[in-house]
């Protein structure tokens, strides 16, 4: 007898039996605890399906029939619940609840251009009207020696003029590591962008060394630490590049773009359905009035 259980519960119609009659049980549960009105739960084949894929996709496995089981026991408790908080209006002036309804229907509107794909010449058009956000910027290669004003308040201007003369003497082979004081940066930048050289020397520094000629000992620089003698060995100017050279980002900024403008179009197709009135804030608008009528008394 337990062989023939055993053969009747491996068998797929059977479980499919047992499922249904879980299912019909918890309907049934339901519907006695929220009146007969409640309206009819069908967990359909797709719906249980789609269970069992979420779970997979997360568990990295399939789950079991009992796990089936409380997947959909949990989607049943899920569905009277959601529908009963509907009947009572607790959706209603959420604002958590407002901002995932507008993100669903602004996704709606951004569904159907995210699926069109940007010709060569839709492309080329983007790049020539939004040439900076593109724009490869300046690159600089470079060494430098730090003196520390701090340590050196009475013969700063005479140590870097015998510092310079130094390395001016030995060019680009002289040996910095010997000269001037610590800093906790590195003396050699190898095709830095000129962000990272504004961000770690200031703008002082940098529009300085967009001006010095490459190939000769310079300064003193002023940064945010103090001076700098600086050798400049290659400078590369910003360009704006060809699409070839930027062809997946100008991609990605397009879609970006026609996202939004499809967002807006349907926004403002909406828009049309409604009057829209909005009502002066009276109090503020008396208190600033206030403010502004109001004598200086601080004279």
């Amino acid at each position: 007898m337990k062989s023939l259980i055993r053969r009747l519960l491996a068998e797929p119609l059977c479980q499919f039996v047992i499922l249904g009659a879980i299912l019909f049980a918890g309907y049934s549960l339901v519907s006695n605890q929220v009146g007969g009105n409640a309206g009819a739960i069908i967990v359909t084949q797709g719906k249980i399906e789609n269970l069992a894929a979420t779970f997979a996709a997360t568990r990295q496995r399939s789950p079991t029939q009992e796990e089936l089981i409380g997947l959909i026991q949990d989607y049943i408790r899920e569905e009277v619940l959601y529908r009963e908080a509907m009947a009572l209006g607790l959706d209603r002036d959420d604002t958590i609840i407002r901002r995932r309804l507008r993100q669903k229907m602004e996704f709606l509107s951004a569904d159907t251009s995210a699926q069109a794909e940007p010709t060569e010449e839709e492309m080329q058009a983007y790049l020539a009207a939004h040439p900076e956000t593109f724009r490869v910027e300046p690159r600089f290669t470079f060494r430098h020696v730090y003196l520390d004003p701090q340590r050196r308040p009475a013969t700063l201007s005479r140590d870097i003029e015998r510092t310079l003369t130094e390395l001016r003497k030995d060019g680009s082979k002289a040996k910095i590591a010997t000269q001037g004081d610590s800093l906790l940066l590195e003396q050699e930048f190898d095709n830095a962008p000129a962000l990272e050289v504004q961000k770690t020397f200031g703008q002082e520094f940098f529009e300085h060394l967009t001006k010095l000629t490459p190939g000769a000992w310079d300064g003193p620089v002023r940064s945010g630490y103090g001076v700098h003698l600086v050798f400049l060995i290659e400078r590369t100017d910003g360009y704006v590049p060809a699409l070839a050279e930027v062809r997946e980002q100008v991609r990605r900024e397009w879609t970006h773009a026609r996202r939004a403008d499809a967002s807006e179009t349907f926004y403002q197709q909406l828009l049309k359905r409604y009057s829209v009135m909005v009502e002066e804030p009276q109090r503020l608008a008396a208190v600033a009035n206030s403010k502004i009528q109001s004598p200086d008394t601080s004279k």
